[in-house]
């Protein structure tokens, strides 16, 4: 009877720890996706606070062009980093609270073509504002917000 107990209480610790560690494991997980989503959405400001200090600069009837360049520089350099803001496992579906659509991860090669489209305006926006043309600076500065615009219609929840 105590060996039987004995085997009984074994097997209850070996189910029990298992199930810790299976749990353990899941806030891991979810840890880790709450986590890429908090430095995802931390990024995404990072690239609006730019954007807006760049088109309120250009609104201005003598926009400062060195402020604009600044500006630009920032956001090309956050611009590149968007594609890694995405790993797996840090959708809708890890329990994070997340604008990002299931369509980042299934269509992964329409969404690298639309981060790398961002990448490439604000590449040209950047190289247009150091060189000082506040009208040339405006017309990319349209061409990144239809960037921009591509990729929140088709790979971001609706606000």
């Amino acid at each position: 009877m105590m060996l039987r107990n004995a085997r009984r209480g074994l097997g209850l610790g070996l189910a029990l720890g298992a199930s810790v560690a299976l749990s353990g494991a899941a806030l891991a997980q979810g840890d880790a996706a709450e986590k890429a989503v908090s430095a995802r959405q931390a990024g995404f400001k990072q690239i609006g606070s730019s954007f807006k200090a760049i088109n309120d600069e250009l609104k201005r009837g003598k926009p400062d062009m060195g402020a604009v360049a600044t500006a630009a520089g920032r956001l090309q350099g956050h611009a590149g980093q968007v594609p890694t803001w995405f790993p797996r496992g840090s959708g809708v579906e890890s329990g994070a609270k997340t604008a990002a659509r299931a369509e980042v991860w299934s269509d992964a090669a329409g969404f690298a073509d639309a981060a790398a489209n961002l990448k490439a305006q604000t590449d040209r926006l950047a190289v247009l504002a150091k060189a000082g043309d506040p009208a040339a600076t405006r017309k990319q500065a349209a061409q990144v917000g239809a960037a921009c615009k591509t990729c929140h219609t088709k790979y971001r929840e609706a606000d």
